[in-house]
């Protein structure tokens, strides 16, 4: 279910984005995005996700344009979310470079 919610909020924020900036897309793929990441890791790993010292800049900057977005702000919130989200995940994105830059040693991939 949690990953399924995750998908179709995905699916609908970047069906929002494509539509200029739908405030009722974007809206309900913020729903459905933080409800499937509740359903994913459960209630209090996703709290204390959001809520670690380090990362509550980046909370805190996510929740508000989740919120300018309900507001019907739509270009503004994305673009606080966009921010909120690379300051939270600003220690993920090395590993997930790496695990990209690895895929060239694939013998099929490499000839790609």
């Amino acid at each position: 279910i949690g990953v399924g919610l995750v998908g179709f909020g995905l699916f609908f924020i970047l069906f929002g984005m494509l539509l200029y900036f739908d405030s009722v897309l974007l809206a309900f793929g913020n729903i459905l995005f933080l409800s499937g990441l509740v359903f994913i890791i459960g209630f209090r790993r996703t709290f204390t996700f959001f809520f670690q010292r380090p990362k509550l800049k980046g909370s805190s900057f996510f929740f508000a344009g989740v919120l300018v977005v309900l507001l019907r702000w739509p270009l503004l919130g994305m673009l606080l979310e966009a921010y909120g989200f690379v300051t939270l995940f600003r220690s993920f994105f090395p590993v997930a470079f790496g695990f990209l830059g690895s895929l060239a040693n694939i013998p099929v991939l490499s000839k790609v």
